[in-house]
């Protein structure tokens, strides 16, 4: 249960959605999809109102799970996202080879989702959201199941895509020092029912979590997080 949510994501930024369980950050980002439509108030994509038809060429949607089906190799998962239009099978084929050299996986083109690891898996379906060349990109704690050496590698590519293709990104995340290291806008939710409690504009991306800049954010959004809390325990 969402109520009085109202936050923007500029155009080419990447922006978190930053919350416990229970605080409604999926139940948003299916909203920004079109999956969802609210019961009251309005949720408009670049301009117009979702109307429950999602455009998947203006948007890609990356989930927790990779969902990549085991008995296609990985060019054809990532193909799979361009198979809704009536783009030859030859040309989807080569944009998602396109997409794989994109995110370093070309020679894993054949293999099946059993042979890769993790981290593999995680860039194919990333591959797979970007394949259409969206306008926006929805994550949903897409890396959150990884270790720690390889989340930190998907969140340099995940900037490096960003760069070149600068598409706007609104990534949900329960990880604060994720939030800081990616997002130029961070918007926390608190639940019971979920609502914006703070949105933390960032002044520069910090791609190095143990900077001051970096560590000082990590800490004030972890106190307002540690007061939310707090606060709704009291209320209980």
């Amino acid at each position: 249960m969402l109520r009085d949510v109202s936050f923007e994501v500029p155009d080419g930024t990447i922006v978190a959605i930053l919350g416990a369980s229970g605080s409604g950050k999926t139940t948003l980002l299916n909203m920004a999809a079109g999956l969802i439509l609210p019961d009251q108030g309005q949720v408009s994509v670049m301009g117009e109102p979702t109307t429950g038809r999602v455009d998947w060429s203006r948007v890609g949607y990356m989930f927790q799970d990779d969902r990549l089906l085991p008995w296609r190799v990985s060019v054809s998962n990532v193909a799979l996202a361009l198979e809704a239009g009536s783009m030859r099978k030859q040309e989807r084929l080569r944009r998602a080879q396109d997409a794989l050299n994109f995110v370093g996986l070309s020679e894993f083109a054949q293999a099946y989702p059993h042979q890769l690891s993790g981290g593999m898996r995680s860039r194919i379906a990333l591959a797979r959201s970007i394949v259409a060349e969206p306008n926006i990109l929805l994550m949903d704690e897409p890396f959150s199941r990884l270790d720690a050496q390889t989340r930190s590698a998907l969140h340099r590519e995940l900037l490096q895509i960003h760069a070149a293709r600068k598409m706007s990104i609104l990534f949900v995340t329960h990880d604060v020092e994720e939030a800081v290291t990616l997002a130029s806008r961070i918007v926390v939710l608190s639940p019971r029912p979920g609502h914006v409690n703070r949105i933390v504009d960032v002044d520069q991306v910090h791609t190095d979590i143990e900077s001051p800049q970096a560590r000082s954010l990590v800490i004030e959004l972890r106190n307002i997080i540690a007061e939310t809390a707090e606060n709704e325990d009291a209320h209980l």
